[in-house]
């Protein structure tokens, strides 16, 4: 495994453990060279998962949209990256927990909104925004009272 930092291959691990509710295993390392540790996440391989778009085009599910969008979300939020990471492996755990082939975007968007809403209620809110496309103030102001109650 190739630091993220030196670029140079000789790193180690320090520790292993698995990940609650997924199939991975969490791996700190340890970069000989510069000394520096990160972390490495070991999945089983699993199968191809596509997802149906809005406008039913088709795509290879890709982890790092989701991610990219639950950070947008929580951008300048008192969130630590450890409790934003195990969102997202509960997210994800969730998703490939159907065993289906196909999932539809909407329904991604929805497990992701239940999971923002324990999280962070204005990253809930934020992402909400952004996923129910509100054209204006009443419908945000819907969304909000849904989830005062």
């Amino acid at each position: 495994m190739k630091c993220p930092f030196c670029n140079q291959d000789n790193t180690r691990v320090v520790d292993s453990r698995p990940v609650d509710d997924t199939n991975s295993i969490r791996r700190r390392r340890l970069c000989d060279a510069c000394g520096r540790r990160f972390t490495t996440y070991e999945k089983v391989e699993s199968i191809p998962l596509t997802v149906i778009k809005k406008d039913q085009n088709r795509e290879q599910y890709d982890r790092n949209k989701i991610q990219a969008g639950i950070l947008r979300a929580c951008y300048k939020r008192p969130i630590p990256i450890e409790k934003i990471e195990e969102m997202m492996d509960a997210v994800e755990g969730e998703i490939f927990h159907t065993e289906e082939k196909e999932i539809s975007s909407n329904k991604i968007g929805e497990i992701v909104m239940d999971h923002l809403k324990d999280l962070d209620p204005v990253a809930y809110v934020r992402f909400a925004s952004v996923y129910r496309e509100f054209k204006d103030v009443s419908t945000f102001m819907d969304e909000l009272k849904k989830f005062m109650n």
